[in-house]
């Protein structure tokens, strides 16, 4: 009897860097977490797809960007179990140690968390379509029928039709010369690989037993010796990180013999550069795509995003423009993949924008820093209804506080204080002291930091609700 569609547990795989979306993606801050659509993340939309399928999920992310998870799981209105990569091992470690945190005969929907498909109940379809093969013992791939010769994904080369409703693959070819990617195309049986795989645990597990048994041991140990910290699972990290990198596709996929392929036809994109989230905007009459405060005179073939400020494109011609509070880029379409080249010059330069905004998440909400000299810096604070910072000094600087919006609980030394719009506080040099917000809505405040170091490492944490040391 074929399992119906709840039995289904999608693992969405949240590693990556996006660099080639910077300066909207960061290290800090990945694609898979900025607001591109509606104002929701890329990890939200792909967390709401996959609900159609399952209302549990587990997800595989960097040990930096789990409250970012967490608070995507939330939005989305999903449970999940959060594995926590210490290192990055690529997607062949990573959907390992997803298979030893689910039960053998599980049929696990690996997606990537950074990927656009527009029609949710599509894509369950073709995944319903998949899963009679999936328990049969096969690795169900889903391959996106192309719109143009790419030269920037990987292509799953078509064969006959099985009598289960899925496609036999006779090969892969990873990214082609443009002549190659054209011939492809005009074969009429080649499809872009999206990364999306559906299978049992076990199957999986015997792949990667057969091709690439390294990998499985050093997960299988890292996940034995994993500990639990509330909704997060950390592999054990000696294990983890003695595991080689690579992605599913060498290790496995392009060696397995039972591989099948679906087509999917409806919409899809991997945003996968700038030209790329360009195409999720309408363009007007000569081709300009506006986001946010932007504007387009005399132009063709702009885009423009200036999501915080008025941005004027006057006479341009095939450029994207992408303003942000601390960084702009002004790039020809032509050179977008040049893009992750930018971000290394200026990591080799120790340029902190080539990793991280000027406005940083943390777990209780965000700051945003507006203002910064060699003695001090201005942040603007906002903390979720319920959350609280750690119980925290400094040993280099002293802090004003000035609520602009809301309650804020201040602790410092052994007293408690309620503060309310407008009030302030002064928090001195070495001094313990806590802010909490009691509310139900934002509390929001300035804060103004002066001293000899304004380093974000001058914190002694006393206690700490969110395990951090």
């Amino acid at each position: 009897m074929t399992k119906n569609l709840s039995a289904i547990l999608p693992v969405v795989l949240c590693g990556g860097s996006g660099t080639r979306l910077w300066p909207l993606s960061r290290k800090s801050f990945p694609k898979q977490f900025v607001p591109l659509i509606d104002n929701k993340s890329l990890l939200q939309l792909t967390l709401e797809r996959v609900s159609m399928l399952s209302k549990n999920v587990i997800c595989v992310a960097s040990d930096e960007h789990r409250f970012l998870v967490a608070d995507a799981l939330q939005s989305a209105k999903v449970q999940g179990t959060v594995l926590l990569e210490p290192v990055a091992r690529n997607t062949a470690a990573a959907m390992a140690i997803a298979t030893f945190a689910a039960n053998p005969e599980d049929l696990l929907l690996f997606c990537p968390s950074d990927h656009h498909i527009p029609d949710a109940a599509a894509f369950a379809m073709v995944v319903q379509q998949g899963v009679a093969a999936a328990q049969s013992g096969a690795i169900v791939t889903f391959g996106i029928a192309p719109t143009f010769p790419s030269t920037a994904y990987g292509y799953i080369r078509q064969g006959g039709a099985r009598a289960d409703g899925v496609f036999k693959v006779d090969g892969f070819t990873e990214k082609p010369a443009q002549e190659r990617a054209e011939a492809l195309m005009l074969s009429g049986r080649a499809l872009w690989n999206a990364g999306i795989f559906l299978c049992s645990a076990q199957t999986l597990l015997s792949a990667l037993e057969q091709q690439a048994p390294d990998i499985l041991k050093a997960c299988q140990q890292a996940m034995a010796l994993a500990a639990q910290d509330g909704s997060f699972v950390r592999p054990q990290a000696q294990a983890f990180e003695a595991c080689r990198s690579e992605s599913i596709d060498y290790a496995v996929m392009e060696r397995h013999a039972n591989v099948v392929v679906l087509p999917f036809t409806s919409a899809w994109s991997d945003v996968g550069s700038w030209n790329a989230v360009a195409e999720l905007t309408h363009a007007d009459g000569q081709g300009n795509r506006i986001n946010g405060q932007g504007f387009a005179l005399y132009a063709d073939n702009t885009f423009v995003h200036a999501p915080h400020r008025p941005v004027v494109a006057l006479g341009t011609q095939d450029l994207l423009i992408i303003d942000t509070p601390d960084a702009l880029l002004v790039a020809a379409r032509s050179h977008v993949e040049q893009v992750k080249q930018v971000v290394a010059r200026l990591d080799a330069d120790n340029i902190s924008q080539s990793v991280q905004h000027r406005k940083v998440a943390r777990p209780w909400g965000t700051y945003d820093s507006v203002d910064l000299g060699e003695r001090h810096q201005v942040k603007r604070i906002t903390v979720r209804p319920g959350a609280k910072l750690s119980l925290q000094m400094h040993h280099h600087r002293a802090e004003h506080w000035i609520v602009v919006k809301g309650t804020a609980l201040v602790t410092k030394g052994e007293e408690e204080t309620l503060l309310t719009e407008n009030q302030s506080t002064y928090i001195p040099l070495g001094v313990k002291h806590r802010l909490e917000n009691p509310g139900k809505t934002d509390l929001e405040l300035i804060e103004v930091q002066s001293g000899s170091y304004l380093g974000e490492d001058d914190i002694v944490r006393f206690e700490d609700t969110y395990g951090r040391g």
